[in-house]
């Protein structure tokens, strides 16, 4: 999900590996001069307005009509914007209380150790909260939007903003300023290990402020080690064979937990994304996986993981890497039950995992595959969802048919069945069963003709309005020649927003349609090609979308990632999106995170009154804000947040965001 994580981009190599036939060439009529001028006239934007072509969704009167529209028309967020910057804080709308409730370090039950940074150990963090929280859940306790359990994602680690004594500022050849850090040792990596996962913790609303509940009987801290099971078609298989477990059925932790989601069953699902990273080593000569981990990106090599634990060396443990990649659930009722890795989702990078209920009872899960020209899927289950019996749910996603879009030039979406014996997943194309199907999900994706995305990440099913919004962070290495209706630029810097309508609003169906909601970026710069409403102020467009929260009311909230001084002269943040009406395409900065953080979360609760967000790795980087100018690392670090305090290092956080004096957020 994060472009700045230290789990790397895909290679020249590797997108070359994904690429297959260009898909739906098209030719979009251009309008650069018109919106130039409009924003030009109307003074909401500054830049450099070049005549330039900017493909356009509309024409020339549709545009004029629906300017004259929007004028009349209200938009569904009323708050006051945020003005876009960088300092060394967060800030939020005015009216609004932002108040920190998690932060990296702090104890989530009555026993857990103070944090120390100075004398950091595995035991301590795997009784404290986890690093780079990313996703973040809510599941209500009595049907309280007040009284519930807490999920967040801990997604990776930042070594050098999180240990002291290991990373200085060297000049290379050039004389150029670079971080250095030195190798872990195996006290690091397993501290590290202690800080990814997950947490689940109790909290309550007390007086109008959240408190963490340490002594909840539900809390919870899921890790790198926390036993799970594999479940599903590809559980026993051979291929996720390993020493330490022969059957193929148990495995030990969850790595690089990105987005996720929560069941209509009140379970905590978990999805892992960028698990290349983790691996090191060279498989055997001739490895049967050799094809398959290359199509994955392993061994990534990032972590030293497996310079202690074998498991995480592929040349020692050659199938452990299938066993990661997967959407983990975990049955958030029972602290001692053990999380299972169900297989039928699929196996990629994982981004998100939001659900929903479709018109016939069954369950509809959406995933992204985050990575450049990588498919976005959908899964639906065999059997309906039943609301009087939560105990018949819980193996709901052990069965079911995974979905991969193919998006048609004339605006229809084909859902193409992931299924073995169905068009060209068969034997002769390698696949001897499902199970060889979903460990190459990606594989099987080619063969059906999916199409070639633009780093799918968060989806979002409305279900208010029956939509589904596509968050598709950017793509810088699609060239001309590749461009298709649903990824209509090259260079793709800033991103888009698919809107999904599928046939006969039922979120099971087969067939859809599709347009683009925003293409990212400067309006006031043409050849960026942004398509925001002319209503859109200089604060409120924004590039790189990565996650999305769809609240009560059906309206749309977009959480960035890359947005920076340099690139798009702001931070990343929350920015409310009008999806209905004569406002639609208009957007409005709400939220914005202090230096080096990336934006997660979002999380309306269910009576809109509370807002939870999560800030990662503040402080990353530091070289590109003017103002710090250098590599930032502990000692040196751009911003202290959200402590402020000289003996206290940077902390990733979740904050509650709360309206002064109570009632319903955006409004």
């Amino acid at each position: 999900m994060n472009d700045q994580s230290p789990v790397p981009m895909l290679s020249a190599s590797q997108l070359e590996n994904n690429e297959g036939p260009v898909d739906n060439l098209s030719d979009n009529a251009t309008m650069g001069e018109l919106i130039a001028a409009r924003f030009s006239r109307r003074g909401f934007l500054k830049g450099s307005l070049a005549v330039s072509a900017i493909a356009a969704t509309v024409g020339p009167i549709a545009l004029t009509l629906a300017d004259d529209a929007r004028a009349a028309g209200k938009s569904a967020f009323t708050f006051e914007e945020v003005e876009v910057g960088i300092d060394k804080t967060h800030h939020v709308a005015n009216g609004y209380d932002a108040d920190v409730l998690l932060r990296w370090g702090d104890g989530i039950f009555a026993d857990s150790p103070e944090f120390d940074p100075l004398n950091q150990t595995p035991e301590s963090q795997a009784k404290q909260f986890g690093y780079n929280n990313d996703y973040v859940g809510y599941v209500p306790i009595e049907g309280s939007s007040e009284h519930g359990l807490l999920v967040v994602n801990h997604e990776y680690t930042n070594d050098y903003l999180m240990f002291p004594g290991i990373s200085k500022v060297v000049k290379d050849a050039k004389g150029v300023a670079k971080l250095e850090t030195a190798p872990a040792d195996q006290k690091r990596v397993d501290i590290e290990m202690a800080a990814h996962g997950g947490t689940v913790v109790e909290i309550k609303k007390t007086n109008g402020k959240w408190q963490v509940i340490k002594d909840g009987k539900l809390n919870r801290r899921i890790t790198a080690n926390t036993e799970m099971r594999l479940s599903g078609p590809v559980a026993h298989n051979d291929r996720l064979m390993t020493n330490v477990d022969p059957c193929g059925s148990v495995v030990f932790g969850t790595i690089n937990n990105c987005a996720g989601g929560v069941t209509p069953w009140g379970t905590y699902v978990m999805a892992e994304e960028n698990i290349h990273g983790y691996f090191r080593g060279k498989l055997p000569e001739g490895h049967k996986e050799a094809a398959n981990y290359k199509r994955m990106g392993i061994p990534g090599g990032t972590y030293a993981w497996g310079k202690f634990h074998d498991r995480f060396d592929v040349s020692k443990d050659p199938n452990e890497a299938n066993r990661f990649g997967w959407v983990v659930e975990i049955d958030v009722n029972d602290p001692k039950s053990i999380p299972k890795k169900r297989t039928a989702l699929g196996r990629c990078k994982h981004e998100g995992a939001e659900s929903i209920v479709a018109k016939d009872g069954r369950v509809v899960f959406y995933l992204g595959d985050d990575s450049q020209f990588e498919y976005i899927y959908k899964f639906v289950t065999r059997n309906k969802f039943n609301p009087d019996n939560r105990a018949a749910n819980l193996d709901l996603l052990d069965e079911g048919t995974l979905y991969v879009a193919r998006f048609d030039a004339d605006g229809t979406i084909a859902w193409l069945p992931v299924v073995f014996g169905q068009g060209p997943l068969t034997e002769a194309n390698g696949f001897a069963n499902q199970a060889d199907v979903l460990i190459e999900t990606r594989r099987a994706g080619d063969l059906l003709g999916a199409t070639k995305m633009d780093r799918p990440e968060d989806i979002g099913p409305n279900g208010v309005n029956g939509k589904v919004y596509v968050m598709l962070t950017n793509n810088k290495a699609r060239d001309a020649a590749n461009v298709n209706p649903a990824n209509p630029r090259a260079n793709n810097a800033f991103g888009h927003i698919i809107e999904i309508a599928e046939e006969d609003g039922n979120f099971a169906a087969t067939k859809g349609k599709w347009e683009i909601l925003l293409k990212c970026g400067d309006p006031s710069v043409a050849k960026v090609g942004a398509s925001f409403s002319t209503e859109t102020t200089k604060n409120g467009w924004f590039g790189m979308p990565d996650n999305c929260a769809v609240d009560a009311d059906g309206r749309l909230w977009i959480s960035t990632d890359g947005n920076s001084p340099e690139g798009t002269g702001r931070t990343d943040g929350i920015w409310a999106v009008d999806t209905e009406g004569a406002a639609r395409g208009t957007s409005k900065l709400f939220f914005r995170v202090p230096a080096g953080a990336e934006m997660c979360g979002p999380l309306m609760l269910p009576d809109m009154a509370t807002f939870m967000v999560a800030v990662q790795h503040p402080a990353e980087d530091g070289t590109d804000w003017k103002e710090f100018g250098r590599p930032s690392y502990y000692e040196d670090l751009s911003t202290r947040w959200p402590d402020f305090k000289d003996n206290m290092p940077v902390r990733p956080s979740v904050l509650a965001i709360t309206k002064k004096g109570g009632g319903k957020i955006g409004v």
